[in-house]
């Protein structure tokens, strides 16, 4: 069995950057990525956009190159996936049977891609965007492709789309809610999004309910709707979130549920297991102190940068500001903020001109701001969130009013 001062179980972006910082910061014992990929670390945003188009190599999104990891000496444990975890003796089991021993333990292992449960979900045809294997397989479909239906209207479907719309391809985006991006934005954002689809070609279908797959010769042929109505599709994209990664961690008794629940330093109930990223339930201030997951690079970067700190003496409290960003056709969208709660939407510009930003507030209070195409509200806007200003809502409103005056 091989021991590891450090073991990260997870090679996406927070268990890369948590081994990336450990070195940065001076830790000099032996480190180890437990990957259930068989790849290096590589970046997933370009995974729905760049990569999905064929604009950017596998190699273009690698987060560092092999001799990277080789000259730090950060052993790369690449094709194996946990399955147990022992904390009283700091060991972990993999599914082949392996073990491996540990110091301290982080556990950055994201989620996996949740599944559609109806009848047709497991045919050749429908697919995930979650990892490399996912998207390769569809580029592998798509000369055969002429329609495509995305199952969900959250930022992977919506981008997804975007893609395979400027491929050529036929594309229908189904929504159970009555807008896309829900859960995640306000009503103009959403409304503005569905516009540019549709002007792009893409048929979007609101409030509507999957009753299957379609299948012929065990492909995915169309998916069927609760109406009866059958939409043509040889490929079917289920953008419909992830289920945290947690369940070895669980079974053992950590903390948590949705995800495993982490204190301010990333530690959860389990001795020296820390957990990051998507996986990590923790109390956030800019959501008003609710437990909350956050599925971001931002989030698994700095939480990671977090724990390294900390396991090299250096300790401090999670309080970084959330930012994401889109990129759907020639529109760039970056969000700093949460918006969740918000009780005041104020539109910043006009959106018939692609360019604008939507302003949340709560009680008065700037909580977040989305910034389509307006990279300046997005960088003024961020003091704004951080210090829970209450500016003038006119002033907010008026584009000739730089933010960072307010």
């Amino acid at each position: 069995m091989s021991n590891f001062d450090t073991l990260i179980v997870g090679g996406g972006h927070g268990g890369a950057q948590a081994a990336i910082a450990l070195r940065h910061n001076g830790f000099a014992g032996s480190i180890a990525i437990i990957g259930e990929e068989p790849e290096l670390p590589y970046e997933r945003p370009p995974l729905s956009k760049d990569y999905l188009a064929g604009e950017k190599a596998f190699d273009r999104i690698l987060i560092r190159p092999a001799a990277f990891w080789e000259e730090r000496q950060v052993t790369m444990l690449l094709g194996q996936r946990v399955t147990a975890v022992d904390p009283e003796a700091h060991i972990v089991r993999t599914a082949s049977g392996d073990e491996y021993g540990y110091g301290k333990l982080i556990w950055a292992t994201g989620g996996h891609a949740r599944r559609l449960t109806l009848s047709g979900h497991d045919l050749v045809g429908v697919h995930s965007v979650r990892t490399r294997a996912d998207v390769d397989r569809m580029i592998g479909e798509l000369g055969d492709t002429r329609e495509v239906v995305v199952i969900g209207g959250g930022y992977i479907g919506l981008e997804a789309a975007a893609v395979l719309t400027k491929l050529g391809k036929h594309v229908t985006v189904l929504e159970a809610l009555d807008r896309v991006l829900a859960r995640v934005a306000g009503e103009p954002l959403s409304r503005f999004y569905e516009a540019e689809h549709r002007a792009h070609g893409v048929d979007v279908r609101l409030g509507v309910t999957v009753h299957c797959i379609e299948e012929a010769d065990g492909r995915a042929t169309g998916v069927r709707l609760a109406t009866g109505e059958i939409l043509p599709a040889q490929i079917v994209i289920v953008g419909i979130g992830i289920i945290p990664a947690v369940e070895p961690l669980l079974a053992v008794g950590a903390t948590g549920g949705n995800g495993v629940a982490v204190d301010p330093q990333c530690r959860t109930s389990l001795p020296d297991i820390f957990a990051i990223g998507d996986c990590a339930a923790h109390a956030n201030s800019f959501a008003d102190g609710a437990t909350i997951r956050l599925e971001s690079v931002q989030n698994a970067n700095d939480q990671a940068t977090l724990v390294a700190k900390a396991i090299t003496g250096h300790p401090g409290e999670y309080h970084a500001v959330p930012w994401f960003w889109s990129n759907q056709y020639d529109l760039k969208l970056q969000t700093v903020g949460l918006s969740t709660g918000f009780d005041d939407v104020v539109i910043r510009g006009d959106p018939a001109t692609r360019s604008f930003s939507l302003i949340y507030l709560k009680q008065g209070r700037v909580i977040a701001l989305d910034c389509v195409n307006m990279v300046k509200d997005y960088v003024q806007g961020r003091a704004l969130v951080v210090h829970r200003s209450i500016p003038p809502r006119a002033a907010l409103a008026d584009p000739a009013t730089p933010l960072k005056s307010l």
